[in-house]
């Protein structure tokens, strides 16, 4: 049965991280890796989007003490946890969804998100990624880590099965289930650049795991 997002990540809070960092390819590296793509200064602003339990938040304090992160997730669970590892850091955390939640002009001199994208459709993420952009410094970037689909018939499969599980399950709604509907690199990329970002690089691979950076 397909679950609402917030509830599945929150339904699996326990062992999370154990779950990420052991069950998911070259996660350690990866985590790690993309907590090193971001800015370093003190009082840096990042926003997180999808930030869960801030993962790679455990590597980015520790190179950056004084930075200041927003994170943005639809499990409250997730943010309770987060809130715990970190009382002492400048976090800011909202409850929501990343694409009805309002991000200002200017405000975060980056953005990251990892593990979380992979769930949507370009025609989803556009709004998104244009709201993101705006939200971003000048000289401001973001850093997605996350699954893509290898060919386009596989992108194209895994949406099909995401409607026809919600067909053979009455589901009718609006709402965000969790099923995987990785796009390719290259969809993924193209949806950055019709959303204004300049330059859209990969940075890194790992198998099916790729870190993207996205410059305004």
């Amino acid at each position: 049965m397909l679950e609402k997002m917030g509830s599945f990540f929150d339904a699996r809070l326990e062992g999370y991280e154990n779950h990420q960092l052991t069950c998911i390819e070259s996660a350690g590296e990866f985590y790690p890796f993309t907590a090193g793509c971001l800015p370093l200064h003190p009082g840096a602003e990042v926003l997180d989007l999808g930030c869960g339990t801030g993962l790679e938040l455990n590597w980015y304090f520790e190179a950056a003490p004084e930075a200041c992160v927003t994170g943005i997730d639809l499990a409250p669970g997730m943010l309770a946890e987060l809130k715990q590892k970190f009382p002492n850091k400048a976090l800011t955390l909202i409850q929501g969804s990343y694409f009805q939640i309002p991000l200002g002009e200017k405000r975060f001199d980056a953005a990251v998100s990892v593990e979380s994208l992979h769930h949507f459709t370009q025609a989803e993420k556009l709004p998104l990624y244009q709201k993101l952009r705006a939200a971003l410094k000048d000289g401001g970037y973001f850093i997605l880590t996350d699954y893509f689909a290898h060919e386009d018939a596989f992108e194209a499969f895994c949406r099909a099965e995401l409607l026809r599980l919600k067909a053979e399950q009455g589901i009718g709604d609006d709402e965000f289930y969790h099923y995987d509907t990785p796009l390719t690199v290259a969809h993924e990329t193209q949806c950055l650049l019709d959303a204004g970002f300049s330059r859209v690089t990969v940075l890194k691979s790992w198998g099916a795991t790729h870190t993207l950076k996205a410059e305004k």
